[in-house]
Protein backbone atom coordinates (compact mmCIF):
# COMPACT_ATOMS: atom_id res chain seq x y z
CA UNK A 1 0.00 0.00 0.00
CA UNK A 2 0.98 3.80 -0.49
CA UNK A 3 -0.47 4.94 2.17
CA UNK A 4 0.69 7.97 4.16
CA UNK A 5 0.24 7.16 7.92
CA UNK A 6 1.94 9.71 10.49
CA UNK A 7 5.16 8.05 12.78
CA UNK A 8 3.29 8.50 15.53
CA UNK A 9 0.83 5.69 14.76
CA UNK A 10 3.87 3.65 13.55
CA UNK A 11 5.20 4.37 17.19
CA UNK A 12 2.22 2.07 18.34
CA UNK A 13 3.12 -1.49 19.68
CA UNK A 14 -0.66 -3.00 19.48
CA UNK A 15 -2.46 -4.46 22.07
CA UNK A 16 -2.11 -8.69 22.28
CA UNK A 17 -4.46 -10.18 24.06
CA UNK A 18 -4.38 -13.82 25.33
CA UNK A 19 -5.49 -16.24 22.78
CA UNK A 20 -8.61 -18.17 23.58
CA UNK A 21 -9.10 -20.49 26.34
CA UNK A 22 -10.09 -23.07 23.52
CA UNK A 23 -7.20 -22.39 21.05
CA UNK A 24 -4.54 -23.27 23.92
CA UNK A 25 -6.15 -26.45 24.28
CA UNK A 26 -6.23 -27.29 21.04
CA UNK A 27 -2.05 -26.33 20.73
CA UNK A 28 -1.19 -27.98 24.20
CA UNK A 29 -3.40 -31.24 23.53
CA UNK A 30 -4.82 -30.20 27.30
CA UNK A 31 -8.48 -29.91 28.39
CA UNK A 32 -10.23 -28.30 31.56
CA UNK A 33 -7.67 -25.94 32.00
CA UNK A 34 -7.77 -23.08 34.54
CA UNK A 35 -7.40 -19.45 33.75
CA UNK A 36 -5.36 -17.43 36.23
CA UNK A 37 -4.19 -14.50 34.11
CA UNK A 38 -7.10 -12.01 33.29
CA UNK A 39 -8.08 -10.86 36.79
CA UNK A 40 -11.45 -11.62 35.74
CA UNK A 41 -14.26 -12.80 38.52
CA UNK A 42 -14.20 -16.07 39.61
CA UNK A 43 -17.45 -16.36 40.89
CA UNK A 44 -18.57 -15.52 37.29
CA UNK A 45 -21.39 -12.57 36.45
CA UNK A 46 -23.75 -10.84 38.83
CA UNK A 47 -27.03 -13.06 39.03
CA UNK A 48 -29.55 -9.74 39.13
CA UNK A 49 -27.14 -8.43 36.19
CA UNK A 50 -27.39 -11.69 34.29
CA UNK A 51 -31.66 -11.97 34.83
CA UNK A 52 -31.39 -8.11 33.80
CA UNK A 53 -30.28 -8.65 30.72
CA UNK A 54 -32.06 -11.95 29.82
CA UNK A 55 -35.24 -9.36 30.21
CA UNK A 56 -33.66 -7.07 27.76
CA UNK A 57 -33.05 -8.78 25.13
CA UNK A 58 -36.25 -8.70 23.60
CA UNK A 59 -35.83 -5.09 22.78
CA UNK A 60 -32.67 -5.06 21.25
CA UNK A 61 -34.45 -4.32 17.89
CA UNK A 62 -33.92 -0.52 19.49
CA UNK A 63 -30.93 1.65 20.11
CA UNK A 64 -29.93 2.14 23.76
CA UNK A 65 -30.32 4.92 25.49
CA UNK A 66 -27.41 7.35 24.19
CA UNK A 67 -27.34 8.99 27.42
CA UNK A 68 -27.23 5.93 29.79
CA UNK A 69 -30.19 7.93 31.82
CA UNK A 70 -31.20 5.52 34.17
CA UNK A 71 -27.42 3.74 35.26
CA UNK A 72 -26.09 6.95 35.32
CA UNK A 73 -28.69 8.28 37.95
CA UNK A 74 -27.89 5.21 39.48
CA UNK A 75 -24.13 5.87 39.76
CA UNK A 76 -24.35 9.37 40.92
CA UNK A 77 -27.04 8.19 44.13
CA UNK A 78 -24.68 5.48 44.48
CA UNK A 79 -21.00 7.58 44.40
CA UNK A 80 -22.65 10.88 45.52
CA UNK A 81 -21.90 12.94 42.88
CA UNK A 82 -23.84 15.01 40.04
CA UNK A 83 -24.59 12.95 37.13
CA UNK A 84 -23.50 15.21 34.83
CA UNK A 85 -20.11 14.50 35.78
CA UNK A 86 -20.58 10.92 34.66
CA UNK A 87 -19.51 9.66 31.35
CA UNK A 88 -20.17 6.13 29.99
CA UNK A 89 -17.76 4.57 28.08
CA UNK A 90 -17.22 1.19 26.48
CA UNK A 91 -15.34 -0.15 28.95
CA UNK A 92 -13.02 2.59 30.80
CA UNK A 93 -10.59 2.29 27.61
CA UNK A 94 -12.87 4.34 25.59
CA UNK A 95 -12.90 6.97 28.21
CA UNK A 96 -9.17 6.81 28.30
CA UNK A 97 -9.35 7.46 24.42
CA UNK A 98 -11.78 10.22 25.24
CA UNK A 99 -9.88 12.30 27.68
CA UNK A 100 -6.91 11.49 25.06
CA UNK A 101 -8.93 13.01 21.75
CA UNK A 102 -9.83 16.09 24.21
CA UNK A 103 -7.28 17.35 25.99
CA UNK A 104 -3.97 16.52 23.79
CA UNK A 105 -2.43 17.66 21.10
CA UNK A 106 0.45 16.46 18.80
CA UNK A 107 4.29 17.64 21.10
CA UNK A 108 1.92 17.90 24.32
CA UNK A 109 3.26 15.45 26.87
CA UNK A 110 1.36 12.95 29.26
CA UNK A 111 2.58 11.14 32.45
CA UNK A 112 2.25 7.11 33.49
CA UNK A 113 4.20 4.62 35.61
CA UNK A 114 6.60 1.99 33.72
CA UNK A 115 5.07 -0.75 33.94
CA UNK A 116 1.60 0.64 33.30
CA UNK A 117 -1.75 0.05 31.45
CA UNK A 118 -0.94 -0.25 27.53
CA UNK A 119 -3.71 1.68 26.35
CA UNK A 120 -2.61 4.79 27.88
CA UNK A 121 0.26 4.86 25.97
CA UNK A 122 -1.57 3.52 23.01
CA UNK A 123 -3.94 6.76 23.51
CA UNK A 124 -1.67 8.94 23.86
CA UNK A 125 0.58 8.31 20.52
CA UNK A 126 -2.84 7.85 18.76
CA UNK A 127 -3.16 11.77 19.42
CA UNK A 128 0.30 12.55 18.01
CA UNK A 129 1.78 13.10 21.90
CA UNK A 130 4.53 11.76 23.69
CA UNK A 131 4.10 9.40 26.60
CA UNK A 132 6.75 10.34 29.47
CA UNK A 133 7.40 6.85 31.82
CA UNK A 134 8.70 7.13 35.43
CA UNK A 135 9.33 3.46 36.58
CA UNK A 136 7.63 2.30 39.70
CA UNK A 137 10.22 2.03 42.89
CA UNK A 138 9.64 -0.93 44.39
CA UNK A 139 6.53 -1.92 42.75
CA UNK A 140 4.83 1.43 44.45
CA UNK A 141 4.25 4.55 42.30
CA UNK A 142 6.72 6.69 42.36
CA UNK A 143 4.95 9.82 43.03
CA UNK A 144 7.99 12.11 43.76
CA UNK A 145 9.19 11.60 40.61
CA UNK A 146 6.29 12.02 38.82
CA UNK A 147 6.17 15.37 40.16
CA UNK A 148 9.79 16.14 38.78
CA UNK A 149 8.88 15.18 34.89
CA UNK A 150 6.01 17.54 35.07
CA UNK A 151 6.83 20.49 32.19
CA UNK A 152 4.70 23.23 30.73
CA UNK A 153 4.11 20.52 27.45
CA UNK A 154 2.47 17.98 30.47
CA UNK A 155 -1.15 17.59 30.04
CA UNK A 156 -2.25 14.64 31.73
CA UNK A 157 -0.87 12.37 34.16
CA UNK A 158 -2.02 8.72 34.22
CA UNK A 159 -2.38 6.76 37.80
CA UNK A 160 -3.42 3.43 38.30
CA UNK A 161 -4.89 2.70 42.03
CA UNK A 162 -4.63 -0.02 43.22
CA UNK A 163 -1.24 -0.69 40.73
CA UNK A 164 -1.35 -3.46 37.84
CA UNK A 165 0.70 -5.39 37.46
CA UNK A 166 1.91 -4.89 41.39
CA UNK A 167 -1.16 -4.72 43.51
CA UNK A 168 0.09 -1.60 45.94
CA UNK A 169 -1.74 1.73 46.69
CA UNK A 170 -1.28 5.46 46.49
CA UNK A 171 -1.80 6.13 50.21
CA UNK A 172 -4.55 9.49 50.66
CA UNK A 173 -1.43 11.33 52.36
CA UNK A 174 0.65 10.82 49.45
CA UNK A 175 -1.62 12.02 46.74
CA UNK A 176 -2.36 15.20 48.73
CA UNK A 177 1.37 16.07 48.98
CA UNK A 178 1.51 15.25 45.19
CA UNK A 179 -1.50 17.39 44.14
CA UNK A 180 0.10 20.14 45.68
CA UNK A 181 2.69 19.43 43.29
CA UNK A 182 0.71 19.21 40.09
CA UNK A 183 -0.55 22.73 37.77
CA UNK A 184 -3.74 23.71 37.19
CA UNK A 185 -3.36 22.79 33.81
CA UNK A 186 -2.16 19.28 33.94
CA UNK A 187 -5.39 16.60 34.52
CA UNK A 188 -4.72 14.22 36.74
CA UNK A 189 -6.63 10.71 35.61
CA UNK A 190 -6.78 7.51 38.25
CA UNK A 191 -7.59 4.65 37.24
CA UNK A 192 -9.61 2.49 39.47
CA UNK A 193 -10.33 -0.51 37.83
CA UNK A 194 -9.63 -2.49 41.07
CA UNK A 195 -10.82 -0.19 43.83
CA UNK A 196 -13.34 -2.51 45.46
CA UNK A 197 -10.96 -4.89 46.65
CA UNK A 198 -8.49 -2.70 48.07
CA UNK A 199 -9.05 -3.17 52.20
CA UNK A 200 -6.18 -0.98 53.05
CA UNK A 201 -8.10 2.09 54.71
CA UNK A 202 -5.16 4.46 54.09
CA UNK A 203 -5.65 3.47 50.26
CA UNK A 204 -7.14 6.63 47.70
CA UNK A 205 -10.09 7.40 47.30
CA UNK A 206 -9.88 8.83 44.11
CA UNK A 207 -14.04 10.28 43.75
CA UNK A 208 -12.97 12.45 46.93
CA UNK A 209 -11.35 14.41 44.54
CA UNK A 210 -13.88 14.71 42.34
CA UNK A 211 -15.91 17.66 43.89
CA UNK A 212 -12.77 20.05 44.14
CA UNK A 213 -11.67 22.44 41.76
CA UNK A 214 -9.24 20.44 40.03
CA UNK A 215 -9.26 18.35 36.94
CA UNK A 216 -9.17 14.91 38.60
CA UNK A 217 -11.08 12.07 36.37
CA UNK A 218 -11.79 8.91 38.27
CA UNK A 219 -11.85 5.64 36.18
CA UNK A 220 -14.00 2.69 37.23
CA UNK A 221 -15.28 -0.65 35.77
CA UNK A 222 -17.92 -3.53 35.70
CA UNK A 223 -15.58 -5.65 34.46
CA UNK A 224 -13.65 -6.92 37.86
CA UNK A 225 -15.95 -7.13 40.89
CA UNK A 226 -19.26 -6.46 39.15
CA UNK A 227 -17.97 -9.86 36.86
CA UNK A 228 -19.25 -8.06 33.87
CA UNK A 229 -15.90 -7.76 31.91
CA UNK A 230 -17.60 -9.40 28.42
CA UNK A 231 -19.77 -6.73 28.26
CA UNK A 232 -17.17 -3.81 27.89
CA UNK A 233 -18.57 -1.05 30.36
CA UNK A 234 -17.26 1.46 32.26
CA UNK A 235 -17.57 4.98 33.58
CA UNK A 236 -15.52 8.03 34.46
CA UNK A 237 -16.19 10.43 37.31
CA UNK A 238 -14.45 14.40 36.51
CA UNK A 239 -15.44 17.75 36.57
CA UNK A 240 -18.78 18.69 34.94
CA UNK A 241 -16.81 21.06 32.50
CA UNK A 242 -14.53 18.16 31.65
CA UNK A 243 -17.42 15.54 30.98
CA UNK A 244 -19.32 18.00 28.89
CA UNK A 245 -15.89 18.41 26.57
CA UNK A 246 -15.87 14.35 26.45
CA UNK A 247 -19.84 13.96 25.48
CA UNK A 248 -18.52 15.93 22.54
CA UNK A 249 -16.31 13.37 21.14
CA UNK A 250 -18.23 10.21 22.63
CA UNK A 251 -19.36 7.89 20.05
CA UNK A 252 -23.91 7.81 19.88
CA UNK A 253 -25.07 4.64 21.69
CA UNK A 254 -21.11 3.75 22.57
CA UNK A 255 -22.89 1.66 26.04
CA UNK A 256 -24.65 -1.01 24.60
CA UNK A 257 -28.14 -1.65 25.95
CA UNK A 258 -27.26 -4.95 27.39
CA UNK A 259 -24.71 -3.53 29.32
CA UNK A 260 -26.71 -0.63 30.39
CA UNK A 261 -29.28 -3.32 31.91
CA UNK A 262 -26.64 -5.19 33.18
CA UNK A 263 -24.91 -2.88 34.99
CA UNK A 264 -27.86 -0.96 36.61
CA UNK A 265 -28.43 -4.12 38.07
CA UNK A 266 -25.24 -5.28 39.08
CA UNK A 267 -25.04 -2.05 41.12
CA UNK A 268 -28.11 -3.60 43.08
CA UNK A 269 -26.85 -6.92 43.58
CA UNK A 270 -24.90 -6.25 46.81
CA UNK A 271 -24.81 -9.89 48.52
CA UNK A 272 -22.63 -10.47 45.26
CA UNK A 273 -20.05 -7.49 45.53
CA UNK A 274 -19.17 -8.79 48.81
CA UNK A 275 -19.43 -12.20 48.57
CA UNK A 276 -16.47 -11.68 45.67
CA UNK A 277 -14.66 -9.23 47.64
CA UNK A 278 -14.47 -11.84 50.36
CA UNK A 279 -13.97 -14.81 48.30
CA UNK A 280 -11.24 -12.99 46.48
CA UNK A 281 -9.74 -11.87 49.89
CA UNK A 282 -10.19 -15.81 51.33
CA UNK A 283 -8.36 -16.84 48.09
CA UNK A 284 -5.48 -14.84 48.34
CA UNK A 285 -4.59 -16.06 51.76
CA UNK A 286 -4.61 -19.32 50.61
CA UNK A 287 -2.61 -18.69 47.53
CA UNK A 288 -0.31 -17.18 49.50
CA UNK A 289 -0.14 -19.35 52.67
CA UNK A 290 0.42 -22.39 50.02
CA UNK A 291 3.58 -20.26 48.18
CA UNK A 292 4.83 -20.01 51.89
CA UNK A 293 4.48 -23.83 52.21
CA UNK A 294 7.09 -24.09 49.53
CA UNK A 295 9.29 -21.52 50.17
CA UNK A 296 8.67 -18.75 47.12
CA UNK A 297 8.82 -15.52 47.46
CA UNK A 298 5.14 -13.57 46.21
CA UNK A 299 3.64 -9.78 46.74
CA UNK A 300 1.06 -9.19 48.77
CA UNK A 301 -1.47 -7.48 46.79
CA UNK A 302 -4.99 -5.12 47.21
CA UNK A 303 -6.11 -5.99 44.26
CA UNK A 304 -7.78 -9.23 43.24
CA UNK A 305 -4.40 -10.40 41.82
CA UNK A 306 -0.47 -10.59 42.98
CA UNK A 307 2.93 -11.09 41.56
CA UNK A 308 5.03 -14.10 41.76
CA UNK A 309 9.29 -14.41 41.70
CA UNK A 310 9.63 -18.01 40.36
CA UNK A 311 13.44 -16.97 40.27
CA UNK A 312 13.80 -18.38 36.12
CA UNK A 313 12.51 -17.08 32.89
CA UNK A 314 8.87 -16.30 33.50
CA UNK A 315 8.09 -16.80 29.64
CA UNK A 316 9.71 -20.20 30.30
CA UNK A 317 7.65 -20.64 33.01
CA UNK A 318 4.26 -19.74 31.48
CA UNK A 319 4.40 -22.70 28.98
CA UNK A 320 5.39 -25.21 31.87
CA UNK A 321 2.29 -24.02 33.32
CA UNK A 322 0.57 -24.28 30.55
CA UNK A 323 1.58 -27.81 30.05
CA UNK A 324 -0.07 -28.48 32.96
CA UNK A 325 -3.25 -26.55 32.28
CA UNK A 326 -2.91 -23.80 34.53
CA UNK A 327 -2.96 -20.19 32.53
CA UNK A 328 -1.27 -17.61 34.19
CA UNK A 329 0.67 -13.92 33.06
CA UNK A 330 4.85 -13.53 32.31
CA UNK A 331 5.77 -10.65 33.28
CA UNK A 332 8.40 -10.43 31.19
CA UNK A 333 6.80 -7.60 28.81
CA UNK A 334 6.53 -5.38 31.71
CA UNK A 335 10.07 -5.62 32.74
CA UNK A 336 9.69 -8.21 35.13
CA UNK A 337 11.77 -10.88 33.61
CA UNK A 338 11.05 -13.76 36.69
CA UNK A 339 7.74 -12.64 37.76
CA UNK A 340 4.28 -13.91 37.01
CA UNK A 341 1.12 -12.55 38.04
CA UNK A 342 -2.31 -14.61 39.05
CA UNK A 343 -5.41 -13.79 39.69
CA UNK A 344 -7.38 -15.31 42.75
CA UNK A 345 -9.89 -18.03 40.97
CA UNK A 346 -12.43 -20.19 42.86
CA UNK A 347 -10.61 -22.83 45.44
CA UNK A 348 -10.27 -25.81 43.43
CA UNK A 349 -8.49 -23.84 40.69
CA UNK A 350 -6.49 -22.23 43.13
CA UNK A 351 -5.65 -25.81 44.26
CA UNK A 352 -4.95 -26.90 40.92
CA UNK A 353 -2.50 -23.90 40.35
CA UNK A 354 -0.34 -24.98 43.43
CA UNK A 355 -0.06 -28.41 42.60
CA UNK A 356 0.63 -27.58 39.18
CA UNK A 357 3.19 -24.65 40.42
CA UNK A 358 5.01 -27.46 42.90
CA UNK A 359 5.52 -30.13 39.33
CA UNK A 360 7.18 -26.85 37.65
CA UNK A 361 9.80 -26.14 40.92
CA UNK A 362 10.11 -29.44 41.79
CA UNK A 363 10.00 -31.85 38.70
CA UNK A 364 11.57 -34.98 40.51
CA UNK A 365 8.60 -34.61 43.26
CA UNK A 366 6.19 -34.31 40.66
CA UNK A 367 7.23 -37.90 39.00
CA UNK A 368 7.26 -40.00 42.35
Amino acid sequence: MKLKIPEYIKSIRPYKPGKPIEELEREYGISDSVKLASNENPLGPSPKAVNAMTETMERLHRYPDGRGYYLVEKLAGRLGVEPESIVLGNGSDEIIGMLTRVLLQAGDEAIMTAPSFLMYEIMVRCAGAVPVFVPLKSLFVDLDEMAEKITDKTRIIFLNNPVNPTGTIITKDDFSRFMERVPEHVAVVIDEAYIEFAADPQCLDGLAWCGQDRAVAVLRTFSKAYGLAGLRIGYGVMPEELANLLHRVRQPFNANMLAQAGACAALDDHDFLQRTVSHVRGELDFLYAGLERLGVNYFPSEANFFLIDVESDADAFFEKMLIQGVIVRSMVSYGYPEYIRISAGAREENHRFLKAFEKVINPEKGQE
